[in-house]
């Protein structure tokens, strides 16, 4: 896991911006469910009036709110108001100011409305009882005369209200306020009497829950506002026209962010798999045969791209994801606690019952993951094995048992893959069944919480949006927590190739080449394969002069190649030395010693691009010409010029579109067109026919006659001229000298002679091969 992260270190101010980014669209994200709630409960339920206290009221009504008022309560009711003539306009206009006063003056102005609309019934009753007489004579008179008995003017009004069918009635009311004042100013009611009601009547309205009060506060001021002729309806439809552009200036933001951080996300997941393929090349291309060995050519392929891309992807949905779930379940739970729903334990619920859920399919297909793992490398492995050996299997028939090996491998792979699948497949239904439970659930409570009056329709709303925001904020760390092991396996394969060391290195401070003959000297020189328990080549002597010649010949798997690929530093020998011009090649650097040497492996390997481009490969700056003359040597003018774009002419990958005589021959000139001081020829006349091969070495003496020439040799015909002669056997020099010498001193060398040519070829008389025998 730390590796992923590691890789993420560079890009740490883009990161800084993307955690802005995301705190942007969380606070976005949260603060939409709030003004849905918004909308709902203030804008919709009260006609958009925000605070219990009025924009303006009428003179009697100012008056009267101050019945059920303590002193401090009227001073800041008569501080907070202004008077315009026969109304009073409110001067309090900053937010936090308001809330204030709502909260200080709630509790009075509630029972100064419900003073105001007193069902007509209740008012006869409560008379009644208050003065003795009989409700059937009371029942007879009107609210008019039961008023002026008692030397006060009290009105009746009309309102709409439901009956317990939920039907809408009209319901007479009467505003019983003006009798309390009467009553106060007669003397018949003191001050101590009224906050007495006051404290009685606070017990009964505690007792429908805060939302209620602030619905009754709201509806008070929405009752004051439309008397002096506000236009309340004019009044909502701006709440909702500001709420919803707000809303919509929300949306707008957060899909601003959203597309901000998707960008950085993808550019930093880019730029984390552009590294990563940068530090593989540069370390792969540093590598000597050992680690190539180590890791194989289809393993690094492997690893610089699926396990690359594995990275690339995860890194960012970790940007996206992973930083903001945290942000988005944290401020859901805060906004959860500032509902005051007291219905958190749902949630919490619904949390430990998502992870068991997700805990009991990551446990089952966790194994399986493992698994297909492996059946995907055998899959590869017989695959690889079945197209690499097609020519093999066809000629021994061998196609139906190799297809059913493929079929036993591939339906291994599928049954795994079907079955973690298919138990997946439970991942998003569960998920939703968990969800929509969880909705249900919180409906069914807050059902009862409304009913009760503690909360509101809009709170319930934005409760079931923050519940799912939490959950799904959990569900996103979760999904993370089953692709993060599989990417954690990919950036573990990469680390291991990226603090592999070659072991083939340049010296802290390496020499200069001080000479440029290409004296190639071998001292003692021994060598083993890394892991090896013997050595392959031993008590290596020879010397390579400049114009001269060295042809190395012997039996397959003698070392020739391995001999050869000791001078450009392929391997490293394991003791001994090898010298250049009297310095030791590990103390020149790889690029110069290279500089000095035209290499053509066993294998001739071409890439993609031209056949100028192909000869050019060691030297960019040869000219046309340069690059014809290493044609003509090398046997290749004449099937170049018979293409119709010539030296111009396309190379396909690995040089499939040419035959293999070709390509060795566009090798060998790619080698001569770089003019060096050293030519390794390592077997790579084998693919010529014997009129070739004799035209190419001619042509070829006359050209590196100040050069080191190596070149290694199966066939004695061609190496009969050569100056210096070395014969291998099991990994040592067994002979060494001319053609004639080493017939008459070597029997290795004279038995391979007379297994290629008759005794006349060789210049011998049948006596001399009878007595040899």
């Amino acid at each position: 896991m730390s590796k992923i992260f590691k890789n993420m270190i560079p890009y740490w101010k883009s990161i800084i911006i993307v955690l802005a980014l995301l705190v942007v669209q969380a606070w976005c994200d949260l603060s939409l469910p709030s003004y849905t709630s918004d909308i709902i409960d203030v804008g919709i339920t009260n006609s958009g009036v925000e605070h219990v206290v009025p924009e303006a009221v009428t003179a009697g009504e100012f008056e009267l709110a101050k019945l059920f008022m303590t002193e401090e309560e009227c001073r800041q009711w008569e501080n907070s108001y202004r008077e315009d003539g026969e109304i009073y306009r409110l001067t309090v206009e900053k937010e936090d100011e308001l809330e204030k006063l709502d909260d200080t003056l709630a509790l009075p102005l509630v029972l100064s409305y419900q003073m105001s609309a007193m069902e007509e019934g209740a008012f006869k009753e409560a008379v009644a009882k208050q003065s003795g007489m009989d409700t059937a004579v009371l029942d007879s008179m009107s609210i008019e005369q039961i008023g002026a008995s008692m030397g006060i003017e009290l009105k009746t009004f009309e309102r709409e209200t439901e009956d317990d069918d939920g039907n809408t009635v009209m319901e007479r009311c009467v505003d019983i306020r003006p009798l309390f004042a009467g009553m106060k100013a007669a003397g018949q009611l003191t001050e101590e009497q009224l906050l007495s009601m006051r404290d009685t009547m606070e017990n009964t309205i505690d007792t429908m829950g805060s939302s209620m009060v602030k619905s009754m506060g709201v509806a008070y001021a929405v009752a004051c506002d439309k008397a002096v002729g506000i236009d309340v309806e004019g009044t909502q439809k701006s709440y909702l026209l500001s709420a919803g552009l707000k809303m919509i200036g929300m949306a707008l933001l957060m899909g601003i962010a959203t597309v901000l951080v998707g960008f950085f996300g993808a550019r930093i997941g880019a730029g984390i798999g552009r590294d990563l393929r940068g530090k593989i090349f540069k370390k792969v291309v540093s590598f000597s045969n050992a680690e190539m060995n180590q890791f194989s050519a289809a393993s690094l392929i492997t690893r610089s791209t699926n396990d690359i891309q594995q990275i690339q992807i995860v890194s960012a949905m970790l940007i996206r994801m992973v930083a903001y779930a945290p942000i988005l379940g944290i401020g859901g739970i805060l906004k959860v606690v500032q509902t005051g729903a007291g219905m958190g334990w749902i949630i919490v619920l619904a949390l430990i019952v998502i992870l068991g859920y997700v805990m009991l399919l990551v446990s089952v297909t966790m194994p399986k993951f493992k698994l297909m793992q492996k059946l995907v490398d055998n899959v590869n492995l017989i695959s690889r094995e079945i197209l690499t050996g097609l020519s093999v299997i066809r000629a021994f028939g061998r196609e139906k048992k190799e297809e059913e090996r493929f079929d036993v491998a591939n339906k291994d792979l599928t049954r795994t893959m079907l079955f973690t699948n298919r138990v997946m497949t439970f991942m998003m239904p569960g998920m939703m069944m968990i969800m929509n439970v969880l909705t249900v659930g919180i409906v069914w409570v807050a059902a009862h919480k409304i009913d009760a009056g503690t909360m509101q329709v809009g709170a319930m709303t934005a409760f079931i949006t923050y519940a799912m925001m939490i959950v799904m904020s959990f569900l996103m760390l979760t999904m993370m927590s089953i692709m993060l092991p599989r990417a954690a396996v990919a950036a573990e394969r990469i680390d291991e190739v990226i603090h592999t060391d070659s072991s083939i290195k340049d010296k802290e401070n390496p020499e200069t080449l001080k000479s440029h003959q290409g004296l190639i000297k071998f001292s003692d020189v021994h060598f083993r394969y890394p892991g090896a328990e013997a050595d392959v080549l031993e008590n290596i002597d020879f010397v390579a002069e400049p114009g001269k010649t060295t042809d190395i010949i012997g039996s397959t798997g003698c070392g020739k190649s391995t001999l050869v690929n000791l001078i450009p530093r392929l391997y490293d020998v394991t003791s001994g030395s090898i010298t250049l011009d009297g310095q030791d090649i590990r103390d020149i650097s790889m690029s110069d010693l290279r500089e000095e040497i035209g290499f053509v492996p066993q294998k001739g390997v071409l890439f993609s691009g031209t056949i100028a481009s192909n000869l050019r490969f060691g030297k960019e700056d040869a000219t046309d010409e340069e690059i014809k003359e290493a044609a003509v040597i090398a046997q290749a003018a004449e099937f170049i010029e018979e293409k119709s774009d010539k030296y111009d002419s396309s190379i396909a990958q690995g040089g499939s579109n040419v035959s293999g005589g070709q390509k060795q021959r566009l090798a060998i000139a790619r080698a001569i067109a770089k003019q060096p001081k050293i030519y390794i020829f390592d077997d790579s006349f084998s693919a010529l026919d014997l009129k070739t091969d004799a035209a190419l070495r001619k042509a070829l003496a006359e050209k590196v006659k100040d050069s080191t020439v190596i070149i290694v040799a199966q066939r004695i015909s061609t190496i009969l001229h050569a100056e210096q002669i070395l014969v291998l056997d099991e990994g040592r020099i067994v002979g060494k000298g001319t053609h004639e010498e080493l017939l008459r001193n070597c029997d290795t060398y004279r038995q391979i002679a007379k297994s290629q040519l008759s005794a006349k070829e060789l210049g011998l008389e049948e006596s001399e091969v009878s007595d040899n025998e």
